[in-house]
Formats: C-alpha cells, structure tokens, sequence
C-alpha cells in the first residue's frame, strides 16, 4: 500500500497527486493510500479527509458512474468549476469578469441517456459503472427530475422485448410537454409484427413518441419543446440542454450579452434554443449542421407569432466556414459542441460583427478560441459558469465579446 497526498482535481473530477498519479473520488488536501498501477491509485482509502469532503446524496453514488464529484460540497465545486475556466484562460494570457456561477438544482435532468441489457429475469437499466461496461441500476437517482423516473421500468420492458442478451441498447429519453419521448438505439431490427408491439407499449405507457434506430414508430402526442414562446418539436434524441434551469441561464447570459442590432446569426444554432428567442428583437440566421434541426427551428418559427424574420442554412461549420465577408450581421451568436469551433472563430475575428454572445461547454477550446476573438480585436467583457451538470466535472460557460 502506498499513502499519497492530492494535489488537485484534474479536469475529469480525478484527484491528482505527484507523478502524476490519479485517484478517484478524492480531494485536494487529503491523505489517501491505495495501490499505484500504471499511474492510478486503486482501492483508495481516505487516511485524512478534506474538510470539503461531504456524504454523497446519492446511494448510488459508489457504484454509478453517472456523478464523479458528489463527495465534495456544493461551495467546493462551484470554486473549483470557475477556477476551471480562469485557469484555462489565463493558459492563453486572458482575464475577464467572472459572474457569479449559476447551478442548477438537483433532481433537475430532463433527457438522459440510458443503458439497457436483456437478462433471463428481465433487464438491467442505468448508467454505466466507474470506468466500466457494467450497467448500474439507479431507481433513487438524484440527478433526473423525478418524471424521468418512469423511463427506467419503461427501457427495461423494451430492451426486454427487442434487445439481446449479447449486447446493450441506448435509450435517449426527453421530457416533453406531451410525455416522454424515447429513441432507442441498437435493438434488433424492425418487422411488422414488432413494430406492432412497440406501437402497443408506446400506447400502454403513453409515450409522446418511439422512434427505433432511427425510424418513428409511434407519436401518440407531439412531443414538443418550448424555445422562449415558441414550440418546436425537435428530431428523435436531438440535442437539448440538460435542465430547464441550465437553458435559462445560457439564454439569459446571451440575451444579456447582445445589446443592440437587427440583425443576427446563429452558428451551431441546432433546433433554435438561442434563434428564436433572439427573433424576438431581430432577424436572425441560424446555421446547423443538420438538416432535420433546422426544419424544426423553422417549422416552430412558422407557427409562432410575432417573431422577426428567420432564415436557416444546413452547413458543416467546421469544415465550410462562414468566411468574414459573409457575416454583414450586427451580432453572433456561437454555441460549438466540445471541439470547439476554431476554423469558423477565425472568421469571425478577422468580421465587422459588433456583438458575440459565445457559449461552450469545454472551458479548454473556449478559452483557446476566445484567444483567437481578442487576437482579432475583440474584447471579452465578462463570462459566466454555468453548472447544470450537477456533481460531474462539465462545465457550462457563456461569454460576451464586443469590438474595441
């Protein structure tokens, strides 16, 4: 057995001590011991506990990899987040104002996406264990609004019927204002007398919808979502915020980061979280990669009243870039996946674009493209933390940035 000291947490919530060894579930200040393989500490025991060391919420919290950080308290974790995002600043030689961050409360999550594996007794449902293949069962899940709860028995009684015992099916399941709307993927293969059956259980649990690898099976009720007043029924298992509380925040951050102009873009602008909202007060472009995303902003733009104008465009961001002379906007709004968006930024750093209301969920390629921004002659005038991931190691940011 060896006795460490921790250094700090690294990125992925592990603890880290000199070496650097990598322990999980610990924090900084303790003293652990375990046995060191391959730079990891296994079999960890706390010898000497931080003062931030808190009992998990969650009886799952041992065995679900869900959650990585429920042993620190709640002030811990919001410190540590937003040092997280300075940190990653201050690596490219930037400072802004840090807002106060913004968590959202537990027991919040409206979409998870579940594991499914056929057994002779039934099915096993949750997420995956620490590191590992093995599905845990969470029926006393701290994380997920507890309307989501039904959706484990639901997931089990179709993996039962149309999963194997082989493997596992993913179930992506959303809140919606007409129920729940499950996408199930890797099930075994559609045929009529089965998609009869999965068209019964959708009924029988009153599903809002069912789609299978891809294929709607059944829509019992539009399972619609609410962007500012306007409803919008987004495609099967497409991206959402995770919480209500977490959308609100981003939106509110971006509404509060454009200040004035009439005209708007949207790049990564998905199924219109931030472009209808922002039509509000001005006409907006929203460009996503997919096309299914943009067809729901739209058709949702269509329905609603008292909108400005709002156009679409399907377009690979990263590899086509909007080049600068085709951004005549008064102000952007950019919300890129984990990778960030570095080819379009360059474009946007070299515009006329006044405003840019940025939000990432990567504090790493945030910090690297808002680098570019100011190379550029942008300002970052403030950024705010969002924790809408509870007790995981994401983070959540919203930044303003207007030319000097």
């Amino acid at each position: 057995m060896s006795q460490i000291t921790i250094q700090r947490l690294g990125l992925h919530g592990d603890g880290i001590a000199d070496g650097p060894i990598y322990a999980p579930l610990t924090l900084p200040g303790e003293e652990v011991s375990g046995t060191i393989d391959g730079g990891r500490l296994h079999d960890v025991r706390i010898v000497t506990p931080s003062g931030d060391r808190v009992k998990a919420p969650c009886r799952h919290f041992k065995a679900c990899g869900g959650c990585q950080l429920q042993h620190a308290s709640d002030s811990f974790l919001e410190s540590w987040k937003v040092d997280v995002v300075r940190t990653a600043l201050a690596a490219q030689g930037l400072e802004a104002e840090m807002r106060p961050i913004i968590t959202s409360p537990a027991a919040t999550r409206r979409r998870a996406v579940f594991s499914a594996r056929r057994t002779k007794k039934g099915a096993t449902v949750g997420f995956h264990a620490r590191a590992s293949g093995v599905i845990t069962e969470i029926p006393d899940c701290q994380l997920l609004d507890p309307d989501l709860l039904p959706a484990l028995q639901i997931v089990g009684e179709l993996a039962r019927i149309g999963g194997s015992r082989k493997g596992e099916i993913s179930a992506t399941v959303t809140l919606s204002a007409g129920g729940l709307d499950v996408s199930v993927h890797g099930g075994k293969p559609l045929d009529g007398p089965f998609l009869s059956q999965l068209a019964q259980e959708t009924e029988r649990h009153k599903l809002a919808r069912l789609t299978w690898d891809g294929e709607v099976v059944a829509t019992r009720v539009t399972p619609y979502q609410t962007f500012g007043a306007v409803r919008v029924v987004p495609p099967p298992g497409a991206f959402l915020q995770a919480t209500p509380q977490g959308e609100s925040a981003l939106l509110a951050a971006v509404q509060d980061a454009i200040t004035q102009g009439n005209r708007g873009i949207d790049l990564f602008a998905g199924c219109g979280t931030f472009t209808l909202p922002m039509a509000q007060r001005a006409q907006m472009h929203g460009v996503e990669g997919q096309r299914d995303m943009l067809d729901a902003l739209d058709a949702g733009w269509r329905m609603a009243d008292g909108l400005k104008h709002v156009t679409t465009e399907a377009r690979d961001l990263f590899r086509n870039p909007i080049i600068a002379e085709d951004l005549p906007y008064d102000f952007a709004v950019i919300d890129p996946p984990r990778a960030g968006a570095e080819a379009q930024v360059a474009e946007l750093a070299v515009s006329n674009v006044a405003e840019i209301a940025f939000v990432s969920c990567n504090p790493v390629t945030f910090a690297r493209d808002a680098a570019r921004l100011v190379q550029g002659g942008y300002k970052l005038d403030w950024v705010q933390v969002v924790d809408q991931f509870r007790w995981s190691s994401h983070i959540e940011v919203a930044a303003r940035f207007s030319r000097n």
